[in-house]
């Protein structure tokens, strides 16, 4: 029960404030899917009350998500995060799958789309001469190295860039407010209630719950915080809240200005919305703020991720060489090179909306683990009559807690029945790690 309660000691250095904590939370929420996917969430419905409601239920899944990993990270603010819940909680089998996804398929898929959503709008405002890929390869190097160079540097550079973006958002739906004309009333295309409706809004959940996800990377670097106990929990439910204003607010506008129907014709809403209303000069500014969001998370994943590989070595269960730190700037250098590396092959090899399903049906696998992570621990507090004194619990559990693993194991289960090729190679590589698990298990101490 110790492991429970108990943080780990590390050499990394805690570095880490409220504020940042707070930053890195958003940073690991807002990146380019609020700028499109508002457009695919009109693809498959096609009333403004929907629309919205969609991004709401999404918005309540993100918040009941942050009080589970927030009463996880007061019982357990150790490096590693959603890692050591689901080592110590369940078994570290399920702990090195997750890890193993995380760095093939999760963090390592997410980071090479969004390296090459920035990518084209880079090119796009600059018109530079080079392909995409190039750019890709090149920022994620460059964010790989600034990260080396130590976690004050990481943090301070990903809190400069969510400024930015939280700028470019709030400018985004007063602009969108305030200037652009509302669209036309257009009739509602949604048949009455049936199972293809319901359908429907569970696809359009998919692209939602995507863009809300990342709260649970904070937790990553749990290690490196001051005061973790107290100021992740508390980072956590600022962000996320923080975040779901953000989305909301962005969702109105471009119902509003754009219509369903036309909201459903643009892959560029953001940019239609503040052309809208300011002419091309609005569009070139919120294109410029994409490509800041984009760096910010690419910048936050690059941050956080790599300290679960960390972990992994820490445990044995991956290369030694991974566990170490520098002994001048305090980080793990091998862990940020391995995260870089892998992010730029799958940049190489993949495209965004083949990433987004594969990503998404492992990550929601691994969310639903994780809530149940908080019943194990809660067991165990009863079974030793020691209530523990924790910053945080999650309100309403189970049935909130019960809520937020069913939502994300349906989540799961829709994203296989619409997409069943893309989620057959997350499912694939996740398998891969069960040999290697045991590989480790067997001959890792010794290597």
């Amino acid at each position: 029960m110790e492991m429970a309660i108990q943080a780990e000691k590390t050499d990394l250095a805690r570095r880490i404030g409220l504020f940042d904590a707070t930053m890195i939370v958003m940073g690991g929420i807002i990146g380019a899917g609020i700028f499109m996917n508002p457009h695919v969430v009109a693809l498959q419905i096609h009333t403004p009350f929907l629309i919205l409601l969609v991004w709401v239920i999404g918005g309540l899944v993100a918040l009941a998500g942050s009080f589970i990993h927030g009463e996880l990270a007061a019982r357990m603010p150790n490096v590693g995060g959603q890692y050591a819940y689901l080592r110590d909680a369940i078994h570290p089998l399920p702990a090195f799958l997750y890890g193993w996804a995380l760095l093939l398929v999760i963090q390592s898929g997410a980071m090479a789309a969004i390296a090459l959503t920035f990518s084209r709008y880079f090119i796009e405002l600059t018109n530079f001469p080079f392909a995409d890929w190039t750019i890709a390869v090149t920022i994620l190097a460059f964010l790989a190295l600034v990260n080396c160079l130590g976690v004050r540097a990481g943090s301070t550079l990903q809190s400069i860039l969510m400024v930015l973006k939280i700028g470019s958002i709030t400018a985004l739906i007063l602009c969108g407010f305030l200037f652009a004309s509302p669209a036309p009333k257009q009739p509602s295309s949604d048949a009455a209630m049936s199972f293809d409706l319901l359908t429907a809004i569970g696809a359009a959940m998919i692209p939602v719950l995507f863009a809300y996800g990342g709260w649970q990377t904070a937790t990553f670097i749990a290690g490196e915080m001051k005061n973790p106990r107290k100021n992740l929990p508390i980072g956590l439910l600022i962000g996320v809240a923080g975040v779901i204003a953000l989305y909301l607010g962005v969702n109105f506008v471009c119902v509003r200005a754009l219509g369903p129907s036309g909201l459903a014709q643009t892959t560029t809403p953001a940019s239609n919305v503040m052309r809208l209303a300011l002419g091309e000069a609005g569009a070139n500014f919120i294109a410029a703020g994409i490509a800041i969001s984009t760096l910010g998370f690419l910048s936050q994943s690059i941050l956080t991720a790599p300290r679960v590989y960390f972990s992994m070595a820490k445990d044995g269960a991956f290369f030694q060489k991974v566990a170490q730190i520098h002994p001048r700037t305090q980080v793990p250098v091998f862990a940020i090179a391995l995260q870089g590396i892998i992010a730029i092959v799958i940049a190489l090899s993949g495209k965004y909306e083949q990433i987004l399903n594969y990503v998404v049906s492992t990550d929601f696998l691994f969310f639903g683990l994780t809530g149940l992570c908080v019943f194990v621990f809660r067991k165990q507090e009863k079974e030793s009559r020691s209530p523990i004194d924790i910053f945080l619990r999650v309100p309403g559990h189970p049935i909130t807690t019960l809520f937020f693993i069913a939502v994300s194991w349906v989540v799961v289960l829709i994203t296989w029945f619409k997409y069943p090729k893309d989620s057959l190679i997350g499912l694939a590589l996740l398998l891969a790690g069960i040999p290697v698990y045991f590989y480790w298990k067997k001959y890792g101490r010794n290597r």
